[in-house]
């Protein structure tokens, strides 16, 4: 079922260009969407748990809305007010994909 997460993912960040020609030319578009995938999924089932405990309802109506609000924190990142916080948090990104060097 993850796959349905890298298929959001992958157009959101089709959504932003630069962002996603950057990913592409370095390589790390990949690794990039697995991350976001990753994040989205744990946010979705977060925001499950969160309304589940305060909202009685039914499980694909909670399951609806968790979604919507994981998903509206994701692109509210992705969608950063100044280039400057779209570049910090690609700069993230690369940091988390690149291997730590040995100590």
């Amino acid at each position: 079922m993850m796959y349905q997460y890298k298929t959001i993912c992958l157009g959101l960040l089709e959504q932003h260009p630069e962002m996603y020609d950057q990913l592409r030319q370095r390589r790390t578009l990949l690794p990039t969407l697995n991350r976001m995938a990753g994040e989205l999924k744990a946010r979705h089932h977060a925001w499950m748990q969160e309304l589940q405990a305060t909202r009685p309802g039914s499980d694909s109506q909670i399951a609806s809305e968790a979604m919507e609000l994981a998903l509206s924190e994701l692109e509210d990142r992705l969608s950063a007010d100044s280039e400057q916080e779209a570049q910090d948090f690609l700069d993230a990104a690369m940091a988390f994909l690149r291997p730590m060097p040995p100590a």
